[in-house]
C-alpha cells in the first residue's frame, strides 16, 4: 500500500514538474499582463521619467469610451456587423471547398495544401503589402460599378458592412485554410458504408448532404465558428485593434484609455462567442431532444 502510495505521489510529482513552465510562463507573461491592464483601465497612466504614475479614476474611461468617443462606438458597432456578415461566409466556403477536396480526385493532396498555403504566407508584413496593393479586392467589382449600385439603393448602415466584405471577400478565402482543414477531419470520421447504403436506397446527393453529412460535421462546424470568430476580430485589419494602438501613445488618453477600451472589445468577442456558442447548442439540443421523441 505504501509503495503504491509513494508511486502516485511520485508520477503525480513528475505530473506537476512538467506543466510547471507551463503554469509559470502564463502566470508571468499572461496573467499578470492581463491583470495590470485591468488595473491600468480604471486609471489616468503616465509616462515619467520617474516611472508610471497613475490617478485613479473609477469608471471614467469606460464612460468617455462609450460618451464621449464617438469614433471608437462607430468603427466597433461597424465592424461587429461586418464580421457577423463574414463568419457565415467563411464557414459555408469552407465546407463547401472540404467537400469538394475529400472527392476521391487524382491530386486531391496537392489542392489540400494550394488551400492552406496562404495561411502560411499570408502574414504580418505580407498581408499589409498585399492589401494595401488591392490584392484583397475583386476587380470586377470596380468594373461593374457594383459598389456603387449598393451606395444608390442601400442605406448606409447597410452599405458598409456588405461593402466591406466585398472589398476584403479574397482576403476571406485566404483565411479559411484552417477551417478546411477541420472540416476535412469531420468528413474523413464518416463511414464510406453509410454512404453506400444510402445510395442502395436511392438517396440523392442533396439528401445525403442534409441528412448524413452535415449532422456528422456539426461538432466542427461549432468549432470552426469559434476559430473564425477568434480570428476575424483579431487580425491585423481591425480598425478597433488600430484605434486602441493610436490611443496608446496619445498624451490625452495614454495606455489608461487604451486599457479599457481593449477590455470592452475582449467583452465584445466573448459576447459574440457566447452567443454563437449557445445559440448553435441550443439547436443541436433540440433536434436530438426532437429525434429521441
Amino acid at each position: 500500500m505504501k509503495m503504491k502510495m509513494k508511486k502516485t505521489k511520485r508520477e503525480a510529482m513528475i505530473g506537476y514538474m512538467l506543466i510547471s513552465p507551463w503554469v509559470i510562463g502564463f502566470l508571468v507573461f499572461m496573467a499578470y499582463p492581463l491583470f495590470f491592464s485591468l488595473y491600468m483601465s480604471f486609471n489616468k497612466v503616465m509616462i515619467t521619467p520617474y516611472g508610471i504614475e497613475t490617478h485613479f479614476l473609477g469608471w471614467g474611461n469606460y464612460k468617455d469610451a462609450f460618451l464621449v468617443d464617438v469614433d471608437f462606438t462607430q468603427k466597433l458597432f461597424l465592424f461587429l456587423k461586418s464580421n457577423i456578415l463574414m463568419i457565415p461566409i467563411v464557414i459555408v466556403f469552407s465546407l463547401f471547398v472540404a467537400l469538394l477536396i475529400n472527392q476521391p480526385i487524382r491530386g486531391r493532396n496537392l489542392f489540400r495544401a494550394i488551400f492552406f498555403l496562404p495561411v502560411v504566407i499570408t502574414s504580418g508584413e505580407v498581408v499589409q503589402e498585399l492589401f494595401s496593393q488591392g490584392a484583397a479586392t475583386i476587380p470586377i467589382v470596380e468594373k461593374y460599378g457594383i459598389i456603387t449600385m449598393i451606395q444608390d439603393n442601400l442605406s448606409p448602415g447597410m452599405a458598409g458592412p456588405i461593402i466591406g466584405i466585398i472589398n476584403q471577400f479574397i482576403l476571406i478565402l485566404w483565411y479559411s485554410g484552417v477551417q478546411i482543414l477541420i472540416f476535412l477531419a469531420g468528413l474523413q470520421k464518416v463511414n464510406t458504408q453509410v454512404y453506400e447504403a444510402a445510395a442502395m436506397d436511392g438517396a440523392s446527393p442533396w439528401v445525403t448532404f442534409w441528412k448524413i453529412t452535415l449532422p456528422e460535421v456539426k461538432p466542427f462546424i461549432l468549432v470552426n465558428l469559434i476559430y473564425t470568430i477568434i480570428d476575424l476580430f483579431t487580425n491585423g485589419f481591425s480598425d478597433v485593434i488600430k484605434l486602441i494602438q493610436d490611443n496608446m501613445f496619445k498624451a490625452n488618453t495614454g495606455f489608461g484609455y487604451a486599457s479599457a477600451l481593449a477590455w470592452i472589445y475582449f467583452t465584445v468577442i466573448f459576447a459574440v462567442l457566447l452567443i454563437f456558442v449557445l445559440f448553435f447548442r441550443n439547436k443541436d439540443q433540440s433536434i436530438r431532444a426532437a429525434r429521441r421523441s
